[in-house]
């Protein structure tokens, strides 16, 4: 016969077993079961590893350090990467150009997510004439093409902005207007995803409830129906940044994005676009380590899109 510690000990687990899973441990769970999803974490920590580890080892001296003798070397022990058409070691420079690049794409997304969920939750939340103008204003700039938009801008602000100096590292006042145009240009689509969350949300029981007891607006907005949208704004933001390295690497392939000497990824394939036959290792390296990042994290984002899918499969 089992003991009394015994019994309890059984009850104990029985217990725990019969608890629920939180959200967040259930799509933990379907997260790695995602088997592309792990392998885009996966080839995603693995760059970042690549361009932190490698700025201890390299400074950013030796990415722009050029040498002419050494213009257009092949990869070799020297410089398995290449050299480029100053002798610029082109390893060093895909490290530091990364660092740019994510860079430009995370604070990029910061901006779209700010602008596309107050834009969405105030449209969706109010509703009426305050809706019909954000929703207006929205769609005119959907119906401009986001390319075209960078590209006068660019134009337009280059070379007005001097070198900032920031984490001991120079940049070029081109990366500030690359950030703020590719942020206040891509918020559209999340706009209209939370407005949509919130016209569902505002007219659930508990936020009926919220307004009848005197809840304030901004209180009912940050603390009740922002909390139940994070799933999309999460997916939307990791997508975001996988389309701002993209458009950095757009309008810098035409001469208007990063300028040199700061290094992107982008900019590095527009120095190749005249050795496309000739140099390939040019264009190889860095446009290889687009691919890859752009690719890891549209799985990273596919991944979260299925697990924090509310209509998925629980048992996962």
């Amino acid at each position: 016969m089992a003991t009394k510690a015994q019994t309890v000990r059984l009850s104990a687990k029985s217990a725990e077993k019969t608890e629920p899973d939180s959200m967040w441990r259930i799509a933990a769970r379907r997260y790695r079961r995602h088997r592309m999803a792990m392998l885009g974490l996966f080839m995603l920590i693995g760059i970042i590893l690549y361009i932190v580890i490698g700025s201890f080892i390299f400074s950013e001296n030796d990415a722009n350090y050029n040498d002419t003798t050494q213009r257009l070397q092949p990869p070799s022990a020297a410089h398995p990467f290449g050299t480029d058409t100053i002798g610029r070691d082109i390893l060093i420079r895909t490290i530091y150009g990364g660092q740019i690049s994510l860079m430009i794409g995370v604070l990029a997304m910061v901006f779209e997510v700010i602008l596309g969920t107050l834009v969405g939750a105030i449209a969706g939340y109010y509703g009426g004439t305050v809706d019909a103008i954000l929703m207006r204003i929205t769609e005119a700039i959907v119906s401009i093409p986001l390319i075209l938009i960078l590209l006068l801008m660019a134009k337009m602000l280059g070379g007005r902005i001097p070198d900032i100096a920031l984490f001991g590292r120079e940049f070029s006042g081109s990366v500030v207007i690359i950030v703020v145009l590719i942020g206040i240009t891509s918020w559209t689509t999340l706009a209209r995803i939370v407005r949509a969350s919130f016209l569902s949300l505002k007219e659930m029981e508990f936020i009926v409830a919220a307004r009848a007891i005197g809840t304030p607006n901004w209180r009912i907005i940050l603390r009740h129906i922002l909390p139940n949208t994070i799933a999309p704004i999460m997916v939307a933001a990791t997508l975001g940044v996988a389309s701002a390295i993209l458009s950095e690497a757009y309008i810098s392939f035409f001469g208007l994005g990063v300028q040199p000497p700061t290094a992107s990824w982008g900019n590095m394939l527009n120095g190749a676009n005249q050795y496309l036959q000739t140099a390939q290792w040019l264009w190889f390296y860095p446009g290889l380590l687009l691919v890859f990042t752009v690719m890891s994290i549209n799985f990273v984002g596919d991944g979260l899109r299925d697990a924090l899918d509310p209509r998925g499969d629980k048992k996962l």
